[in-house]
């Protein structure tokens, strides 16, 4: 039997880590941030499927199957979580868990990424952290499942 999937999804630009704005966003590969999460998520029970896409409609249609394959989702949609209502509708219908990621501490930032359409439909959100915002989203996202093992 193979361990319950936590669905790891990346949005624009991501592909990019450790290439683009090294001082705001480090070092790290999105490679290197997949291997983190594997591991971290590896020792709680859960596998991990990882994805990064630049197109909305590619980030969309992944959360629409999630409903039926994952037990939760983190997500990190870069710039589209300050303007996608359409993944903010995908998420509410999907029906799981959600924890809203970012590296950087977006309230830090300019003014236009202090508002998220993700906010309002996730579990949680884990920024500033650098890669590690992604092992602590796994973690939360574990917690929340678990909790609701023992509650069922």
């Amino acid at each position: 039997m193979t361990d319950p999937t936590i669905l790891v999804l990346n949005g624009p630009n991501l592909n990019l880590l450790g290439v683009r704005e090294p001082s705001l966003y480090g070092s790290a590969t999105l490679g290197d941030v997949e291997e983190a999460c594997r591991e971290r998520a590896g020792l709680l029970g859960y596998d991990v499927d990882f994805r990064q896409s630049n197109h909305e409609g590619t980030l969309i249609d992944w959360i629409q199957e999630a409903r039926g394959s994952a037990i939760g989702i983190v997500l990190n949609a870069g710039a589209y979580t300050h303007t996608s209502v359409a993944i903010r509708d995908a998420l509410k219908s999907a029906d799981l868990p959600v924890i809203e990621v970012h590296l950087s501490n977006v309230f830090k930032r300019e003014p236009f990424r202090h508002h998220s359409y993700i906010s309002d439909v996730a579990a949680g959100v884990i920024c500033g952290f650098g890669t590690n915002s992604y092992v602590l989203a796994i973690e939360a996202l574990a917690g929340i499942v678990d909790a609701a093992k023992e509650d069922a």
